[in-house]
This record gives C-alpha cells, sequence and structure tokens, in this order.
C-alpha cells in the first residue's frame, strides 16, 4: 500500500458506505463528496489517515473520520474500525424528502362505482 493514499472510491467503498464501487464513483464524479471541506470531482481523489469526508448516503449527511487505509473489502467490523462517525445519521441530520404532489381523496379518475352511480343518475343502462 503506498503512503500517498487511497482513491475516493475504493475507499468510500471498502467501508461500505456503498454497496458497489460504481456507486461510489457516480458519487464523488456527481461532486457529492468533500474531503477536508474541498469538493470531490473526481474518484481517483486521494484519501489519507485523518480526512475528514462529508457525503450524502441515501438521505443523510455523513461526516467521517478516515482512521485506517484497507487493502480489501472486508465484513462489517473490519469496515467500522477504518473510520470515526463524527456525524451518525439521525433524525435531524436527514435531508428533506421530495415529495410527489399529492391528491385528495375522492380526485381523479372515477372508480367503477362511481361510474354505475352516474350512469343511473344518468339514466343509462
Amino acid at each position: 500500500m503506498s503512503d500517498e493514499g487511497l482513491r475516493a472510491d475504493k475507499w468510500l467503498w471498502y467501508a461500505r458506505f456503498f454497496k458497489t464501487r460504481s456507486l461510489a464513483t457516480r458519487v464523488c464524479n456527481a461532486g457529492q463528496v468533500r474531503i477536508g471541506g474541498n469538493g470531490v470531482s473526481k474518484a481517483h481523489s486521494k484519501v489519507k489517515v485523518g480526512d475528514v469526508l462529508t457525503f450524502t448516503q441515501s438521505r443523510h449527511i455523513r461526516v467521517v473520520k478516515v482512521l485506517a487505509l484497507a487493502t480489501r473489502r472486508g465484513p462489517a467490523p473490519e469496515a467500522r474500525a477504518l473510520y470515526e462517525d463524527l456525524k451518525p445519521p439521525e433524525a435531524a441530520n436527514r435531508l428533506p424528502r421530495r415529495s410527489a404532489p399529492g391528491r385528495s381523496p375522492g380526485t381523479g379518475r372515477p372508480t367503477k362505482k362511481d361510474r354505475r352511480a352516474v350512469d343511473r343518475l344518468v339514466g343509462e343502462p
């Protein structure tokens, strides 16, 4: 292992923040990861021991301190030893959910029961 560090996408995948490395790469390339407060726009940006990473995971904002660099993607207890969670996910730290525009009950497409009631009202068989 080199002393320069490890690729950000690999470290995030090794630490089990993302299920696949391609997902970790996509998050890095989208500029959703910060290393020491500086935005990362490339997945090959180096992560070193002592760096603080800020990134979004699902609807949570995660802030972690890198304690170690890994050489493989091991089991969960091994992955938890790679970082210190500075801001664990909780309700106050959650991103707002994008909600679809709601529809009040009784509006929209009529049901079969509604259609039959209209037919009776109009007098059609």
